[in-house]
């Protein structure tokens, strides 16, 4: 039984690019370059169209970029491929275009035979990446996650929580003294360890954060 072609669509916004990529991956076994389109619309209808296994995308086109074509050719064919063919490796472009659900991705400055056998390596399942693009990503795994930055308000006491919730409802000390069965004093103690833990210089401020923060409800 005949083994069917790869069934690729070229999305790029320069012709030249998209007519030299044509003309060599028709030479290819196995390859068929079944649309080309030359803007993320036009390429997100004929992805529609036939059904391509692989895109070769470019991440740089007037009007919709490559990352949310990307997205929108993924949504209406998520069997397919992309592989991200491009001049770009700076973060600002390749992890977005990477989240979006890319593949494989390659430099512009790839030989004509290394894409093709990224193409045959997608279909295969297998994802290629310029090795440059692989250091980068393997850096960005190595590098140690800063923890994040507790809320202010996760240092407050279950007691101080209890005074805030009922300072941002405008509560005077007194109608706080009285529903909590403390005293004035103890109010007001709690009240300036609140003010410490949040950064805040008055009941306004504090009052604030809290509706801020969901506290106040």
């Amino acid at each position: 039984m005949e083994q069917q072609s790869i069934k690729v669509l070229l999305v790029d916004d320069h012709e030249m690019v998209r007519i030299g990529l044509a003309a060599v991956l028709d030479t290819e076994d196995g390859i068929e370059v079944v649309g080309e389109a030359s803007t993320g619309q036009e390429g997100i209808r004929l992805a529609q169209a036939y059904k391509p296994d692989i895109v070769l995308m470019d991440l740089v086109m007037e009007g919709m970029d490559g990352v949310e074509t990307t997205k929108q050719v993924l949504d209406i064919h998520p069997d397919c491929k992309v592989i991200v063919l491009t001049s770009y490796i700076d973060d600002s472009k390749m992890y977005p275009v990477i989240e979006a659900g890319a593949f494989s991705y390659l430099l512009k400055t790839s030989r004509a035979g290394e894409i093709a056998d990224a193409i045959r390596a997608a279909a295969r399942g297998q994802s290629v990446l310029e090795s440059q693009v692989a250091a980068k990503m393997m850096n960005r795994l190595r590098t140690p996650k800063k923890p994040q930055k507790k809320a202010l308000h996760e240092e407050l006491t279950e007691r101080e929580m209890d005074v805030l919730h009922r300072l941002a409802q405008g509560k005077s000390n007194q109608d706080i003294a009285d529903e909590l069965f403390i005293g004035i004093k103890t109010v007001k103690y709690h009240i300036t360890n609140i003010f410490n833990k949040l950064e805040v210089e008055d009941r306004t401020q504090a009052a604030i954060y809290a509706h801020k923060n969901g506290i106040a409800e």
